[in-house]
């Protein structure tokens, strides 16, 4: 599967390249976005970056997921990362995305999700886009609802993070839904 790129009115969304292993070390080094994600371990050495970018274009071929580097479209910096985790005999994809601290609160986070959910069901024929977050991640929270998520449920203390369990919450989009909000 070859991965496009997608732009938006502020984004470029492209794939990871092994350029970018330095700002994405930077930016997911820090223990704030850690904290507040379900993968992205504490503390993520250069080396993890490297060896993440180089898992993805195995990954994209053999259609397990899409994974894009959020970048700003005029200057070219990477804000972070979007993706869809497919599950293609289910048609659906699990949305997931992190923002990198210094881009925080500028909307970047909605912008990439709501392309990466175009993407998902016009070119993918998904038929459902879920994510899941933490309960205490609020602007996460907002990021899914302003995207057209809806709730669909609340997981209590199912995640092990950090030796505390941790409540998650499920939003998800159908196709049907996407095409009244969107046409």
């Amino acid at each position: 599967m070859g991965i496009p790129t997608i732009r938006t009115d502020r984004l470029l969304l492209r794939v990871f390249v092994p350029e970018d292993v330095s700002a994405l070390h930077r930016l997911a080094s820090d223990r704030s976005i850690a904290s507040t994600t379900l993968s992205i371990p504490y503390p993520y050495e250069e080396n993890m970056a490297r060896d993440w970018i180089e898992s993805l274009p195995e990954k994209h071929a053999a259609g397990e997921l899409v994974n894009f580097a959020i970048t700003h479209r005029r200057e070219s910096y990477l804000i972070g990362a979007v993706g869809l985790k497919l599950r293609m005999e289910h048609k659906r994809g699990e949305l997931g995305y992190w923002i990198g601290k210094p881009h925080w609160k500028q909307g970047y986070g909605t912008e990439a999700a709501q392309a990466v959910i175009r993407f998902g069901f016009q070119e993918l024929n998904l038929h459902k886009i879920y994510a899941r977050t933490f309960k205490r991640n609020e602007a996460s929270e907002r990021v899914l609802q302003k995207a057209g998520l809806k709730y669909e449920g609340y997981l209590r203390e199912h995640i092990l993070k950090w030796d505390q369990f941790e409540d998650i919450v499920e939003y998800a989009i159908l196709r049907s839904e996407f095409i009244e909000q969107y046409g």
